[in-house]
């Protein structure tokens, strides 16, 4: 298996991308032991490399930018604090979002980034269900960690009419016109799902594609589950019924970021009209 990965890894160029420029974000806190590698992995799928670190004090930040990444300080909020100023901060036209401590490969950001490029989705989420996950170890915490996703993931199918299989895995690649389009607003991890059910709500699509979670190589998660499951059911629950409010525009209006990008050609397209 890892021969294939490597064969399909080495395969790519960045010239696939066509005129299309994409980014990659990563928020850390505390990651110096991570970070270097997955910046140096990312940076071959990607135009850029932007780190934003969260007031790190083992080194984070200079790991970082010594492999070659933009670093930013972000406000120390959160992460869905850095997600959104991340978006600030780039220009790209796609921005890949995912975690600092080695549980994502960046060899599945092609995988991600190549449905939003081919106009099939305006989000594409990496699924832990058809991917997999080391991180499915038989622990109260894990547990209620996996029963919560699945919860999630059936009151966002239902309420959207979508049938997704991972809305929680912060491993994405978005259009960055649609996410700040949007108005993302959360501080924490609730952004993640957040950003989905206002894609959803807006108007836009979100696909899945499978990406596997690897276990993190140091320390432990920043999530407390047992205190913060509370506001990821809020978020849930606040943006369920206030889409309510705002019915759904599938196949009745194309919103102004998409209707711009409609207009031009794919970059998957210019890039097989040049070759």
């Amino acid at each position: 298996m890892s021969a294939i990965v490597g064969a399909l890894a080495s395969a790519f160029t960045i010239h696939e991308y066509g005129d299309a420029r994409v980014a990659a974000v990563i928020p850390a806190r505390n990651e110096a032991r991570t970070i270097a590698e997955v910046v140096r992995e990312s940076a071959r799928y990607v135009h850029e490399v932007l780190v934003l670190d969260g007031g790190s004090r083992d080194g984070t930040a200079e790991q970082a930018r010594a492999a070659g990444a933009r670093v930013i300080t972000d406000r120390g909020r959160g992460k869905g604090a850095a997600v959104r100023q991340s978006l600030g901060e780039t220009t790209a036209d796609v921005v890949v979002f995912l975690d600092a401590d080695g549980s994502h490969d960046p060899t599945d950001i092609p995988s991600l980034v190549r449905p939003v490029l081919a106009r099939e989705a305006e989000l594409c989420v990496g699924s832990r269900f058809s991917g997999g996950t080391d991180e499915l170890s038989v622990t109260v915490g894990q547990l209620i960690r996996t029963i919560g996703n699945i919860s999630m993931n059936i009151a966002i199918n239902r309420r959207f009419d979508v049938a997704l299989t991972d809305t929680l895995n912060g491993f994405r690649a978005i259009r960055r016109e649609v996410a700040l389009e949007v108005k993302l607003a959360e501080d924490r991890h609730t952004i993640e799902q957040e950003m989905v059910m206002k894609v959803l709500a807006y108007g836009y699509r979100v696909v899945n594609r499978p990406t596997h979670e690897y276990a993190r190589l140091f320390g432990t998660s920043h999530i407390a589950v047992w205190r913060e499951w509370p506001t990821f059911v809020r978020c849930v629950l606040v943006n369920i019924f206030q889409s309510q409010r705002a019915p759904l525009t599938h196949g009745v209006r194309v919103k102004p970021a998409l209707e711009t990008w409609m207009r031009e050609s794919t970059p998957l397209e210019s890039a097989a009209s040049d070759s």
